[in-house]
């Protein structure tokens, strides 16, 4: 049986009076690469969101290798606001930062790319490993830290090297082409050591060409990484190629979920998205 390395279970996250993800529950297996997709504004990013710290969720729990790392019920106004399909039960609410999410082993890359678009190639990837220094603020002052940055600066360089950037490693980053920037950003990512990556739809903007290479470049590092990947993707091409599993979202609650094939195969999510996109580009 598949070990288990992302469980999200009930997850419901309440904005005033729009519940922008309802009572949603999946997981992620090891080694597995896990697509959510649907329309936009359907609650994807949100659910990410939701796993990684950057938003508490209204009411439900998020562990990461059979250990909770996130659960919450609505507090104060918001029990008598709480409009979930799940009911909601009162819990003692456990909420990690997320850079203490990271440090677990969980990385992500966003929507809008968010390097650090004035420092070179090469420091973006050396902040990323800061992550796991084994030092603190009296080694640092007093620089006896000299032989733990030898060590992250020569991981950094094996990672460029490792992603066909090395050459890259003095340019400054926003002045990459934006396929480039965006394997900077899952390089940056993997400096961090996760065994979970989630990328928010990194085909976003990219030509057929270069989301082809992007493909193949998910399926490299999940290889040669030892990664679980969970994604969110608009093209269904790179989607349907690479996934394992497939779960749909429309309006927060989830639709389908199954292989690609049977995603495909589905009236549902043909009607809620599959069959908007065809429709567009006719």
């Amino acid at each position: 049986m598949a070990k288990n390395v992302l469980h999200m279970e009930t997850i419901t996250m309440q904005f005033g009076g729009v519940v922008a993800v309802n009572g949603l529950t999946l997981d992620v297996n090891e080694h597995e690469i896990v697509a959510l997709i649907g329309p936009n504004g359907a609650g994807k990013t949100t659910a990410f969101n939701c796993v990684t710290g950057i938003y508490a969720p209204t009411f439900g729990e998020v562990s990461f290798n059979g250990q909770t790392i996130l659960r919450n019920s609505p507090q104060g106004k918001m029990k008598k606001l709480y409009a979930g399909d799940v009911p909601a039960v009162d819990v003692k609410p456990l909420i990690k930062t997320p850079d203490e999410v990271t440090k677990m082993g969980i990385a992500r890359t966003f929507q809008n790319i968010r390097l650090f678009g004035n420092l070179t190639v090469f420091e973006n990837v050396l902040i990323a490993k800061h992550m796991r220094a084994k030092q603190n603020v009296f080694t640092a002052t007093l620089r006896l830290n000299r032989a733990e940055e030898a060590r992250m600066r020569k991981e950094a360089m094996e990672l460029l090297e490792e992603q066909n950037l090395a050459h890259l490693k003095d340019e400054i980053a926003s002045s990459l082409p934006y396929g480039l920037q965006r394997r900077l950003e899952i390089a940056r990512a993997l400096a961090t050591k996760p065994s979970l990556l989630l990328l928010d739809e990194p085909a976003a903007g990219m030509n057929p060409q270069e989301t082809m290479e992007l493909t193949q470049f998910i399926a490299q590092i999940r290889k040669d990484y030892n990664l679980s990947v969970f994604m969110i993707e608009h093209h269904m091409d790179l989607v349907m190629e690479i996934s394992d599993r497939i779960y749909v979202l429309d309006f927060g609650r989830l639709i389908a979920q199954g292989t690609p094939d049977e995603i495909q195969n589905n009236d549902r999510v043909i009607e809620a998205y599959l069959g908007v996109a065809h429709d567009a580009e006719d």
